[in-house]
């Protein structure tokens, strides 16, 4: 049977890489039986980080769900990766999670990793607690780190523990709300008394949470006011209520290494978050089933769908509607996950996170409902793609190969995108960043065996005159019998209506027969795909056929074809020019990066449009940028901020590239072309 909804916790443990995500989620499951050894990230045997590419990285890359028995409830845990490139499993996470614990290095302290997961906790509202980790390395230090978050996250940051220490050493506990402190003996918890040294810190963290507990209604806080305390039960009991809305933050301490912590962080997972909700309200057992897909792992062999059930009841052999595409999904066996081992299990109740496979209809973001009560979740809103480069197999002939591999592992990550170029002729992947292209390439060697390479993707540029001219282009050829003949007159002039080219006649006296005009036309068309100056298409031309001649046997369709492209070849004396697309960059970066944002945009030849202040207090800078300026910004913005800035990049229009870029463009294609 399938666990009460009230007996159910799912956690996202959120935070930078290298902060001891993944060691908690091992201290977790160890402490709680749900293994019997626990593994260390540096030995590469941990439950959640077990793909290869972790393990050779150590560090996540992907979302892991685990899960532990403690007390009668059962706790999922949704590792997440710290690492920027890979926010969309964040993403996923928090989409189904009940509670974010934001990981702190009680050695590095406030991170960016740190600030982004608050940022992403109060987007969506959720509850959320501060686990200062590593407390058994040098220079770890509890107070220090508090003292950090309170400044950087405000006053609903409140200590829930305290250390107990023995020179630089953690020796023991303080639970501040039970007002109980415990040493560790071999491994084991022993309740002690508090240590008098700690009393007056102790005292200081019980009445700031206290105050807190009493802002969450006007009747507390007048009883506070009064009587200066609070019973156990009401400090408990608004407790649980200020930690639901998110206004008040637990700070637990440990470490993972030593076990240190961990217990007292699941007793208050347990008594003091709440169950499951979806969109604010408790999940409902008795309502028609619903599950939400909040992630896909694909591999060469199959698919396996995660899932969040968000009403009702799974069992095995279900026939669910995908209310996205109509489909029915048949659900087959269903799976409890525990890292990369699947435990089958005959039920999942409301507010649990399991597993089936084979679901081919689909996606992550999908519901899967009642046939009787279709009606989809809110999805998963992914961040859109940043950085773009194009991609192409090692061995020529394998195009085929890479598409396919990369279409499967898009199932498993939404947040690249994979376009095949016509223009440029090329397979263009846009991601997150670098690190991330990186894994997929890797993945597409080891999952589906292709190798491949990242190279810069082509700018798409464009070409235009800039004067009107009159062009000849006479095709003539006589060779046995029925010869070749086109000869025709055009009017070549700049437009500013369309990028199309307009086409017009006004030809007098049957110089050129009206059933050549198409073939005129066709003629042109086909040579504006590929410009005079380096073969970008031509764009802003229109062109007026007005005079020619032909020949009532020799000359055809062909035959005029090939004398309008011999006259479009004429453009080479129109002043020509290349026009470079032209984006609207919009970047939000701490005040503190200004200076090194605008200097950075003066070297891409950006053109500042505004600045406003967001309600975070970031600078929102606006400007218009060369596209060809921006192949690395995704990295260089990252590195110039630490983390902290982001941006949008949207394509508005072309414009005329400088005189030595267009030299540059020239040179490149000229030397593209010889290459070929």
């Amino acid at each position: 049977m399938g666990y009460d909804a009230t007996k159910i916790r799912n956690i996202a443990l959120l935070g930078h890489g290298g902060n001891g995500k993944t060691s908690l989620a091992e201290s977790i499951l160890y402490v709680t039986g749900s293994t019997d050894r626990q593994g260390r990230v540096g030995d590469g045997n941990t439950v959640s980080d077990y793909d290869a590419e972790e393990i050779k990285r150590q560090t996540s890359i992907s979302t892991s769900t685990m899960f532990a028995n403690y007390n009668g409830y059962k706790v999922n845990i949704l590792d997440t990766p710290g690492y920027f490139d890979f926010v969309g499993e964040v993403y996923e996470a928090l989409r189904v999670a009940g509670l974010g614990i934001i990981v702190v290095s009680g050695k590095d302290r406030i991170n960016v990793g740190a600030e982004k997961a608050w940022k992403y906790v109060s987007e969506r509202k959720l509850p959320r607690a501060i686990y200062i980790s590593k407390m058994d390395e040098d220079n770890a230090n509890f107070e220090k780190a508090f003292e950090a978050l309170r400044g950087k996250f405000g006053n609903s940051v409140c200590a829930f523990t305290e250390p107990i220490m023995k020179g630089d050493k953690v020796v023991g506990i303080v639970d501040i709300v039970s007002q109980k402190a415990f040493n560790f003996v071999n491994g084991k918890r022993v309740e002690t008394a508090i240590p008098a040294e700690l009393q007056d810190k102790v005292e200081e963290h019980y009445a700031e949470l206290t105050e807190n507990a009493a802002g969450t209604s006007e009747e507390l806080m007048e009883k506070y006011f009064e009587e200066g305390v609070l019973s156990e039960k009401e400090l408990h009991d608004a407790l649980a209520i200020g930690i639901a809305s998110g206004d008040i933050c637990p700070v637990f301490f440990g470490s993972a290494a030593e076990n240190i912590g961990t217990v007292v962080l699941l007793d208050a997972i347990i008594n003091m978050f709440p169950a499951p909700k979806e969109l604010g309200k408790p999940i409902d057992g008795n309502a028609p089933t619903k599950l939400l897909v909040y992630k896909s792992i694909s591999d060469q062999f199959g698919k396996f769908s995660l899932f969040k059930v968000i009403a009702g009841k799974v069992t095995p052999d279900m026939t669910l509607t995908n209310p996205r595409t109509g489909a029915q999904e048949k659900l087959g066996h269903i799976y409890q996950m525990q890292g990369k081992k699947n435990i089958e299990v005959k039920e999942l109740g409301p507010g649990d996170i399991g597993a089936a496979s084979k679901l081919s209809d689909t996606a992550t973001g999908d519901t899967l409902c009642d046939p009787k009560a279709v009606e989809a979740a809110p999805g998963i809103d992914f961040p859109a793609p940043c950085y773009t480069m194009a991609i192409r197999p090692k061995t020529k002939g394998q195009e085929d190969k890479v598409a396919q591999g990369l279409t499967r592992l898009r199932e498993e990550d939404r947040t690249f995108t994979v376009v095949n170029n016509a223009e440029t002729k090329q397979m263009v992947i846009s991601g997150m960043g670098d690190t991330q292209l990186d894994v997929i390439c890797s993945k597409l060697k080891s999952k589906f065996g292709v190798d491949v390479e990242l190279y810069p993707a082509k700018v798409a540029y464009r070409e235009k005159i800039r004067k009107k001219i009159e062009a000849h282009g006479r095709h003539k050829k006589q060779s046995g019998g029925h010869g070749q003949f086109g000869d025709v007159w055009i009017r070549f002039e700049p437009q500013d209506e369309t990028e199309d080219l307009i086409f017009a006649e006004e030809v007098f006296g049957g110089s050129v027969p009206k059933n050549f005009f198409p073939a005129v036309e066709k003629g042109l068309r086909d040579s504006v795909t590929r410009g005079v100056l380096a073969g970008y298409p031509m764009v802003y031309l229109k062109a007026t056929l007005y005079d020619g001649s032909y020949h009532p046997v020799d000359s055809s369709e062909m035959a005029f074809k090939t004398a309008a492209n011999l006259a479009f070849k004429e453009l080479i004396n129109a002043s020509p020019a290349i026009l470079e697309p032209i984006g609207l960059l919009k970047v939000t970066i701490p005040d503190v990066n200004m200076g090194d944002i605008m200097s950075d945009l003066s070297k891409r030849r950006g053109s500042p449009m505004g600045m406003s202040v967001d309600k975070d207090g970031n600078q929102v800078v606006e400007a218009e940028v060369p596209m060809a300026e921006m192949g690395t910004y995704a990295i260089d913005l990252r590195s110039m901020t630490q983390g902290r800035g982001s941006f949008t990049l949207e394509f508005v229009r072309y414009d005329e590239a400088p005189a030595n870029v267009q030299e540059k463009i020239i040179a490149d294609a000229k030397a593209e072309s010889d290459d070929e």
